[in-house]
């Protein structure tokens, strides 16, 4: 799903919403989340999950063209855990999936 799968789902659920308004609202929420991770906060969405900045330490890679030993330095990178409802209504949908196409599979 991309943003702007997500303005048309949004503007189709509540009709009172114009796809403007729509679009506004998915680039506030959007907007807002960014800001509070760019601060070191953590974002947490009862039932969907959380979102956090990890911390990854500095580390010696190579160059894959010359094989030389290159620093990598620190960085910081946006990290998203799924809550458990989530995690279960992805499984309980992809096994049901999975069970379908066994199903289709031993009929062809």
């Amino acid at each position: 799903m991309t943003r702007s799968d997500l303005v048309e789902e949004l503007a189709a659920r509540f009709a009172q919403l114009t796809h403007r308004d729509a679009e506004y609202a998915v680039k506030t929420i959007l907007d807002a989340m960014s800001d509070a991770l760019v601060r070191g906060h953590r974002i947490e969405i009862r039932g969907f999950g959380s979102f956090s900045v990890n911390r990854r330490p500095p580390r010696v890679g190579r160059n894959p063209r010359s094989g030389e030993s290159v620093q990598i330095p620190e960085k910081r990178v946006p990290h998203f855990k799924p809550g458990k409802a989530l995690r279960e209504a992805v499984d309980a949908k992809t096994a049901e999936l999975d069970a379908g196409k066994e199903a289709a599979g031993r009929k062809a």
